[in-house]
């Protein structure tokens, strides 16, 4: 099985979820989201399939905004406000807080 984490790895969680998608047998590509950051455009896609509402998935200490677009322009604008860890496999996307949540989708 194949996976994609959007990962930091000065976070705990999103070491979790690594650690859980290895111990799985996941391929896994690992994006270092705050090198690499994910378009505007991937952002939309990854949460459209997660069913997740961009608002929702801003880090608590991002500023506060109002509607979905305002909140994946400022993820764009700044990678260090998305919520980590995003973790997509041919099953889904799930947002990893708490990491055992990567087990749905393997």
């Amino acid at each position: 099985m194949k996976a994609t984490i959007w990962h930091n790895p000065r976070c705990s969680k999103s070491r979790e979820a690594l650690a859980l998608l290895e111990e799985a047998g996941a391929e896994v590509t690992i994006i270092r989201y705050l090198d690499t950051p994910p378009t505007r455009d991937e952002l939309a896609r990854l949460y459209a399939r997660a069913g997740l509402a961009p608002r929702d998935a801003l880090r608590k200490d991002a500023p506060r905004v109002s509607t979905d677009d305002e909140a994946l322009d400022t993820m764009a604008a700044d990678p260090a406000t998305i919520e980590r860890p995003l973790v997509e496999t041919d099953k889904g996307v799930v947002l990893a807080r708490p990491p055992e949540r990567v087990r749905s989708i393997l």
